[in-house]
């Protein structure tokens, strides 16, 4: 995959500005334009500042419950805003990210002090928590404490264990049922994409510009499919696979994920120095296996069993800066019998507080609503064997994490088919190595997003990479929100940008990762 990107894009794409960059504005169906002025809004704008973002305001609108029922039940989202500073306006840019559940209040003010200053000064820079999550109301939290630990083990390889698991999704979507049955019907993506028209009216803009990672990546497509001529500029990062929206996605992903713990694994091989597991990636591969199975006999500080354990490596798969505390964590517990750190981890890392709670009600409600799950059991059971075979590291920790859906309370739509002909070009971004929407995926919304651009990160495995410390790939962001302007290339990707270095081990003088990448991937979380 990551070779055929490379070969496809041909040899002149290495770095930014070696390949033909045109305006978006050349080739769109609709020419866009600078908006000439600030429109007026009917938001009620305080200010909300924290110590990062100073700017930082914060608003509310009301939408309705049903869209189709305008005049019926409303429901308040929440906002925030870094307005723009600059003479030239080009509009709000709303971000969001991903997964469903994620919160984009603090998102809008990592993106306005991440971008150039000279960019993000022509653009209101709007955060928002869709409906059920955080901020907005009501806001979901169906089963407080459902993973509080210690959890059955994930693996299912008794009858007892596989039916304790059933258990507690089955407990899980029947509270969500009986807390929210008038609220759950309407907790999609399509009614989340509704909502942000509702914001744009708010704003009152023509066009919004638009920035999502992960799930909002398909939230951002869903909407151009919806209204794709107020789309003004498209900006998606780790792109979800549209057409495998959701049961099979998390199949791929289990793949996906395993290659990237064993990427892990080797980094640690590679780091023996630093912490003394061997330099073989497969016996270190067997030690993990082996501390897993310790934990579920034993959890570590009464805290983390197997499943604990599963919650705090996942991570790793989503961000490699993660990985120096991950192997400490790890060789403390395998070489001197010292559970502490794992504790440390799994606190850091896997446990989940009150906003997680919330995040994974939502997350259940809109996966389970958004598309069809099997609802027989045994269709679960052979798929997720099948792929367990081949990738054991995250199959049943996912399976469990999204087997409420077999039980959700409210019927299912249909995926939206969000090929689109009418958009100004949109700018996609895609690691090669990416776990949590895997490198296929940004290469089918390229294809179904006619005149869109595909700029990849060559050999990269995080998940959300812009704005995260790599020069290049970063230029590209600038260079569209600036002006329009996307590469063009001839092959599969249109630019291709190298991956950063993986961490050092925190013995090491080199910081262990760049504090932006830290702040982005604490503000898209996991799971998305």
């Amino acid at each position: 995959m990551r070779q055929r990107a490379a070969v496809l894009c041909g040899a002149a794409v290495i770095a930014a500005g070696t390949v033909t960059a045109v305006p978006a504005e050349a080739s769109a169906p609709r020419p866009t334009r600078t908006v000439p002025a600030a429109p007026a809004s009917d938001l009620h704008w305080k200010k909300c500042a924290t110590e990062d973002y100073p700017t930082l305001q914060c608003a509310s609108v009301k939408v309705p419950l049903d869209h189709a029922r305008p005049r019926g039940r409303q429901i308040t989202l929440a906002l925030s805003r870094v307005p723009h500073t600059a003479a030239r306006y080009q509009g709000p840019l709303l971000v969001n990210p991903g997964g469903p559940g994620g919160s984009g209040l603090t998102l809008a003010g990592f993106v306005a002090s991440s971008l150039p200053a000279k960019v993000a000064a022509q653009y209101d820079v709007i955060g928002f928590d869709p409906r059920g999550v955080g901020k907005s109301s009501p806001a979901l939290d169906c089963r407080p404490g459902h993973f509080d630990p210690v959890r059955p083990d994930s693996l299912p390889d008794t009858p007892d264990v596989e039916q304790a698991n059933l258990t507690r999704a089955k407990a899980f979507a029947d509270a969500c049922g009986e807390k929210y049955a008038d609220v759950l019907p309407y907790i999609d993506t399509v009614s989340a994409a509704r909502d942000l028209d509702v914001i744009r009216e708010a704003l009152g803009s023509e066009k919004i510009n638009y920035f999502g990672y992960s799930y909002g990546t398909y939230l951002g497509a869903v909407y151009a499919k919806l209204h794709p001529d107020r789309v003004r500029r498209l900006v998606l990062d780790s792109v979800v696979d549209p057409s495998d929206v959701w049961y099979d996605a998390n199949l791929n992903q289990d793949l996906a994920f395993n290659d990237r713990h064993r990427a892990f694994l080797a980094w640690i091989a590679e780091h023996d120095a630093a912490y003394g597991l061997g330099t073989d990636p497969e016996r270190i591969e067997s030690a993990w296996y082996a501390m897993r199975a310790a934990l579920a006999r034993k959890p570590a500080g009464g805290k983390v069993g197997a499943s604990e354990l599963e919650d705090t490596f996942i991570p790793g798969g989503y961000y490699n800066g993660y990985w120096p505390y991950l192997a400490e964590a790890f060789a403390a517990y395998v070489d001197d019998r010292d559970p502490d750190p794992l504790v440390e981890a799994y606190e850091n890392f896997g446990a989940l507080d009150a906003s997680g709670d919330n995040g994974y009600s939502v997350y259940t409600a809109v996966q389970c609503r958004d598309a069809g799950w099997p609802q027989d059991w045994d269709e679960w059971r052979d798929d997720n064997w099948d792929v367990y075979e081949k990738a054991p590291f995250m199959v049943w920790n996912n399976v469990w994490y999204n087997a409420p859906c077999a039980f959700w309370p409210t019927r299912s739509r249909q995926p939206v088919d969000v090929g689109n002909r009418e958009l100004p070009p949109a700018l996609l971004f895609q690691a090669t190595g990416d776990a949590a929407t895997p490198y296929e995926g940004g290469v089918t919304a390229h294809r179904l997003l006619r005149g869109s651009s595909l700029v990849v990160e060559e050999g990269g495995g995080n998940h959300g990479i812009t704005l995260s410390g790599n020069t290049c790939l970063d230029e590209h962001l600038a260079a569209y929100l600036t002006d329009g302007t996307v590469p063009r290339g001839d092959g599969e990707a249109d630019a291709v940008c190298p991956a950063l270095p993986d961490p050092k081990p925190l013995e090491s003088k080199a910081a262990s990762t760049s504090s932006r990448g830290s702040t982005l991937h604490a503000l898209l979380g996991f799971r998305r």
